[in-house]
């Protein structure tokens, strides 16, 4: 670099803050970016040539030490201030320096920074936070005073700077500080040398963060077009070329340009080939999205290292995508209800247009196909929130609808019957539900529901529209007769019978109708003079057939016990016969003398007691009997008789 060319970069730098010392040119990408990465607590030690002070583990540095932290919290009694990030933006965890400052005055961070170029102006830059609270201390804790140097390996300083105190502030806050320098020609590779000035005590603490190099050169600006303007907005398929121009102020003798683009945010720059003077054309670019340009500049012989150059502006051109529309096809039939729906956000404007003069704005047009006059082409047009546009057509056509028809409408078949279903003018057939269907999509299927049953039928025809129809069948049940369970009842009493009858429709009678309280009541007393079985007779009125059930009524005669007979041989009551006991034959009758011994016991009384006991008679006397008839509801009988002689 020329002497006039270096007096006018130090008459740029003279104008910037007096505390700062940073550079008022352009600057190029960081060469050098110490940020101590990030993690979780805490960072890694620093390497021995960096520092003289201690490394701790925990949080909160005593005078001499540094830690490296993603945050601090409530170090010393709640004297230094809390930190939640380190200075970096958007910096997940990202570390920071943690320095309590020895009481003695002297260097607490050196490094060797390597592969600058010779004979380039660099900016040196760090951020640093006083990390004491305003309150601590009483209000007088001592302040950092930072020196920073930049030396050649050899010792020779280049450049120097003092911050001066870095006060205290009420909330935490970093501040920007640093000094701008020149490699000699030959010189690659710097020191930079960090010392504290202040003296030990309470206070004199702070936070190191974001130490930088990047290289500094005169000031070079970019604008697009002749607007003035930095920022433009483009729709996809847009073949208009935009004119990037630069201009650089003075201060490299032999100064080259490279235009460069970036579609990653800045991440990574690409130089553009043959782009190399004040102007660049950018043409057509088909890929929707946001590209970023920079004119950068640096001396003939360092264009083509990134660490020498020193960049623009951003220049911003932002290629928006179209709407996305497409043309479509949409079938429908009268009487539907149809709706078009253009892609995009609230932000976009719609303009639909169609047949009979039809016009919507709205996102969604839904209307009834009643008319096949509805039939035709919509077509949209939408502009994004960016101004860009896209057309498309939607092709409505409205198919005619079936004209079904179902035999029977409604029928009704007896339970465990079957009919046949009739549907017509359609193509195709859909039958619900499937039970008791033979099959659910024949024109004509046969149908045994166990149950009322309602079937519908969907009739399509080639077009795809429908008819639905529906077809009742309403099953009659089966008349049942139940006439309840067997009776029994003694001579001259009555039953009630326990008939019970189901099924749809239906009557009922018994038969014979002799000594019933009446023959079509459901539940009528029986009194049968002897035993009888009566039939219970349900009628379907609707043809579904008739039950029959039989209860048998059984008639027990009325004993009579006589309570004395005569076996004197004279052919007149010589044994004790009681009348209508054979009527019971598991009837038992025994007979006990006074003293309780069984004399006589026999089932069914196919024999008499004829006064004997063993073969032999008994003594004229009382005796006692107990006849027990084996018969449910019938109590037993007991008591005394007389034999005579």
């Amino acid at each position: 670099m020329s002497k006039a060319g270096y007096l006018l970069l130090l008459l740029i730098f003279i104008q910037a803050p007096v505390w700062a010392q940073l550079c008022s040119g352009s600057l190029g990408d960081p060469v050098v970016n110490i940020t101590f990465g990030s993690g979780a607590n805490p960072g890694n030690k620093l390497s021995a040539a960096s520092t003289f002070y201690q490394y701790i583990t925990t949080d909160c540095p005593a005078d001499g030490q540094y830690t490296v932290r993603n945050s601090t919290s409530s170090c010393f009694s709640d004297t230094w201030h809390t930190l939640t990030q380190d200075h970096t933006p958007n910096d997940a965890n990202g570390y920071f320096m943690l320095v309590n400052a020895s009481f003695q005055p002297g260097d607490f961070y050196v490094e060797t920074v390597r592969n600058l170029c010779g004979g380039t102006t660099y900016e040196f830059a760090a951020w640093i936070m006083n990390i004491l609270k305003a309150s601590a201390c009483n209000g007088n804790g001592i302040n950092p005073n930072i020196t920073f140097r930049i030396e050649t390996t050899g010792g020779t300083v280049l450049a120097s700077y003092n911050t001066g105190n870095i006060p205290q502030d009420n909330v935490p806050t970093w501040k920007q500080y640093g000094v701008f320098f020149q490699t000699p020609p030959s010189v690659t590779d710097v020191v930079v040398r960090i010392t504290n000035n202040a003296a030990g005590g309470c206070g004199n603490d702070l936070a190191l963060d974001d130490i930088t190099f990047r290289p500094c050169g005169p000031q070079i600006t970019t604008v697009i077009d002749a607007t003035g303007t930095t920022t433009r907005d483009l729709c996809e398929g847009d073949p208009a070329p935009i004119l990037l121009k630069g201009n650089y102020s003075a201060g490299y003798t032999n100064p080259v340009l490279q235009w460069q683009v970036s579609d990653n945010g800045g991440t990574s720059w690409t130089d553009i080939p043959g782009a190399n003077s004040t102007t660049y054309l950018r043409t057509y670019t088909a890929a929707p999205g946001t590209y970023l340009y920079r004119l950068s500049i640096a001396e003939s012989g360092n264009i083509g290292i990134s660490q020498c150059r020193i960049a623009s502006n951003l220049d911003t051109i932002r290629v928006n995508p179209k709407p996305a529309q497409r043309d479509t096809t949409i079938k429908t039939c009268v009487n539907n209800i149809s709706t078009f729906n253009a892609s995009g956000t609230s932000a976009f404007q719609y303009q639909w247009s169609g047949p009979a003069g039809f016009t919507s704005t709205q996102q969604a047009i839904t209307f009834s196909s009643t008319a096949f006059a509805n039939a035709g082409n919509y077509q949209v047009i939408v502009t994004s929130d960016k101004g860009c546009k896209d057309t498309a057509i939607t092709a409505l056509i409205v198919n005619p609808v079936p004209t079904g028809a179902v035999n029977p409408a409604e029928t009704a078949i007896c339970e465990g019957d079957q009919i046949v279903l009739q549907a017509s003018g359609g193509n195709t057939y859909q039958w619900t539900p499937v039970t008791g269907l033979s099959g659910n999509t024949l024109p004509a299927p046969v149908a045994a529901p166990k149950d009322t049953t309602t079937y519908t039928v969907v009739v399509f025809n080639s077009y795809g529209c429908s008819d639905t129809l529906q077809s009742t069948v309403n099953v009659w049940r089966k008349p049942v007769a139940n006439a309840g369970p067997d009776k029994k009842i003694r001579e001259g009493q009555n039953a009630l019978l326990e008939g019970t009858a189901t099924g749809t429709d239906i009557s009922w009678y018994w038969t014979p109708a002799a000594y019933l309280s009446s023959a079509t009541a459901l539940q009528p007393m029986a009194s049968p003079v002897q035993n009888a079985t009566y039939t219970l007779h349900v009628v379907s009125s609707n043809g579904c057939g008739t039950s029959t059930d039989d209860v048998f009524v059984r008639v027990y005669k009325n004993i009579a016990i006589p309570n004395a007979f005569s076996p004197n041989g004279d052919g007149v009551h010589d044994t004790w016969q009681i009348e209508a006991l054979e009527t019971y034959p598991l009837a038992i009758v025994e007979v006990y003398n006074r003293n309780g011994q069984l004399l006589f016991r026999n089932q069914g009384y196919s024999r008499q007691w004829n006064g004997t006991y063993n073969g032999k008679p008994v003594p004229v006397g009382t005796y006692y009997y107990i006849i027990d008839l084996k018969e449910e509801g019938f109590a037993k009988f007991s008591g005394w008789l007389m034999l005579l002689r």
